[in-house]
């Protein structure tokens, strides 16, 4: 009676369901377009550049960094100024405008000095923590101090905070230093209690990606090649701050049982055991504080503070447009197949950037900024040659590595002129796996079985019944001629052997330093080194960068402010209202780790693993 009473009862639960969702899209068109309205008439009545008050920068960063922020800064400049509204540890902040800002009021007289406030500074990846360090020491080299104030400093904050001529900590507050790890899930005891059959197709010693399904615990192999890059990684760091410091690394992280000793010798006072490790250079309250920054800045009558400016609200001023144009594409996210979705990069829409910069006679180079873990290798493929027609046609392609350039980031790599690294950047991941997931055995425990008929064993496919055994073989092939044609396209543009690449392939991990020794990359260096060259190459005494971004259209502001529970109603409604075939199934297995499976042969060259540190 129960199972009766759902299936009446369904329709109408969904369309009332379906029926709030238009009531709420509505009211959000409706609101969107009045918000619209008033950044029109704002931009009417009141443009005007504000007057900069002589005194600090204040670095207050809310959320993360990256290198393509979802939504256009601009409108989220309009949004603080009209509204008011507060910056969340889920905001995108742009790695380029923060550089440029640093970089701009380093020379700018009004700009006295720098204070970083970075209690709301989630984080990003270490070679961007790198890039914004360099624009760091490069203002306080021109003789104006940084100050760094917090309560508690996470590692990312607290790498930014080293850059200072004084770090500030508060009595009750503490530097968290802790290291890098990475976690996953394992699946492979769930699955088997599901029923649920697990098909994978890989090849590489070192492709881990596939590993949760198969196991309950990470394996040999891949515990040597992450612990190699993840002990690497964190070295790096320990290094660099402490360099800024003037310590030794040890010093600034003496291990867990050396930390533990020096927390009981001051009764557990973080503050004081900080300042005792010299990781801070003053223990002090706000107030305390404020009034030092009072004397080095000057009092703001009107603001009741010290003479300041924060970084929000900070006017960067347009370089002189000269020279010809070096392109930056971004290759930003999971790379999959059609146009780009928020966080992910399309290979339809990453290749006719390519293409319109091919194609514009004022584009001289182009530099294409990767940070990616990869993805599909269809997508992967359609960007790389359309990289590679560029070069053919005679214009230099530089690739620029951010975080991550692995798999499929590395795919599309190949066709650069020069390939330029971050010592920290994860790289290489050569290899490729296909996954399919059939429940048969799932729908037989609770008596649900599938039976027809078929002309060809290729054609009774289904997530529903036993894959069968040719379509399995093919699968193999696929995928191992996927990995012959990666490691070819790779051999052949580092000029190296296909038995050279194999060894250094295997869908193992390399960080930047040993990149370069194994000759995957050309260089070790950042943006600004990746804009020398490109401008080097294409023979440009003077140039300027285009900046292939994205504008928000209304919709896309729209889904942003759509609430999570509507998106979620959606999916359902789809999934519910939708049979879908195998190849585009992203079930909930595919989902938890976080990548759009949509390769057409499923088929993909993507390192899950390079993400997961911590």
């Amino acid at each position: 009676m129960h199972t009766l009473w759902r299936i009446i009862s369904s329709p109408f639960k969904w369309s009332w369901r379906f029926l709030s969702f238009i009531r709420e899209l509505i009211l959000n068109l409706f609101l969107i377009a009045i918000i619209i309205v008033i950044i029109l008439l704002y931009l009417h009545l009141h443009h005007i550049t504000p007057k900069l008050t002589k005194g600090a920068l204040v670095m207050n960063l809310a959320g993360i960094v990256v290198d393509k922020p979802a939504m256009h800064n601009k409108f989220r400049q309009f949004e603080h100024e009209l509204l008011g509204s507060s910056r969340n540890l889920f905001q995108e902040n742009s790695l380029f405008d923060v550089v440029d800002i640093l970089r701009q009021a380093k020379n700018d007289a009004n700009i006295t000095g720098l204070v970083l406030l970075l209690k709301d500074f989630a984080g990003t990846d270490q070679a961007s923590l790198q890039y914004i360090g360099k624009a760091l020491r490069e203002f306080r080299d021109n003789n104006k101090p940084i100050y760094a104030i917090g309560n508690n400093y996470s590692q990312a904050q607290y790498f930014l905070a080293s850059y200072a001529n004084k770090i500030y900590l508060t009595p009750q507050g503490s530097v968290d230093l802790h290291g890098i790890a990475t976690n996953r899930f394992y699946y492979n005891s769930l699955l088997d209690k599901l029923k649920v059959n697990s098909h994978i197709f890989r090849v590489g010693t070192y492709k881990s990606v596939a590993e949760p399904f198969l196991r309950d615990n990470m394996s040999d192999a891949a515990r040597d090649a992450d612990g190699r890059w993840v002990g690497q990684l964190w070295q790096q760091y320990l290094n660099t701050a402490a360099a800024n410091r003037q310590i030794m690394p040890q010093q600034l992280f003496p291990g867990a049982q050396t930390i533990l000793a020096g927390l009981r010798a001051v009764s557990g006072d973080t503050a004081k055991f900080a300042l005792n490790n010299k990781l801070v250079d003053e223990v002090a309250s706000y107030s305390v504080i404020e009034e030092e920054m009072i004397k080095a800045f000057g009092w703001n009558k009107k603001n009741k503070s010290f003479n300041a400016t924060n970084i929000y609200d900070y006017q960067l001023t347009s370089p002189p447009q000269r020279g010809g144009q070096i392109a930056v594409i971004f290759a930003n996210g999971a790379i999959i197949d059609g146009p780009k979705t928020s966080g992910a990069a399309g290979g339809d829409h990453t290749a006719d950037h390519i293409r319109n910069a091919r194609l514009d006679p004022d584009i001289k180079a182009i530099i294409l900024r990767v940070n990616s873990p990869g993805g599909s290798v269809s997508a992967s493929e359609l960007i790389r040659s359309e990289l590679a027609a560029t070069r053919d046609n005679g214009k230099p392609i530089v690739v620029s590595m951010s975080g991550m350039a692995a798999s499929g980031g590395y795919w599309i790599s190949t066709p650069a002129n020069i390939i330029i690294a971050s010592e920290s950047t994860l790289t290489g991941s050569i290899g490729i796996f296909g996954m399919i997931n059939t429940v048969e055995n799932s729908l037989g425990s609770i008596g649900v079985h599938t039976d027809g008929v078929t002309t060809s064993p290729l054609a009774d496919v289904s997530m529903t019944k036993t894959l069968p055994t040719e379509f399995a073989q093919m699968m193999q092939l696929n995928v191992e001629n996927s990995y012959k044609n990666f490691i070819t396209l790779v051999a052949q543009s580092r000029h190296k052997t296909l038995e050279e690449i194999d060894k250094i392939a295997q869908g193992r991990v390399w960080i930047g330093n040993d990149a370069l020794k194994n000759g995957l990359v050309d260089n070790l260096g950042d943006f600004d080194d990746a804009v020398n060259k490109a401008a080097k190459l294409a023979n440009l005494k003077e140039y300027q960068l285009n900046w292939y971004m994205d504008k928000p259209s209304l919709m896309d502001i729209l889904l942003t402010q759509t609430s999570t529970s509507v998106y979620a109603m959606i999916l359902a409604l789809m999934q519910y209202w939708l049979p879908v075939p195998i190849n585009q199934v992203s079930d909930l297995l595919h989902e938890s780790l976080g990548f759009n499976w949509n390769d057409p042969k499923n088929c993909y060259a993507v390192c899950l693993s390079c993400g997961q540190k911590q």
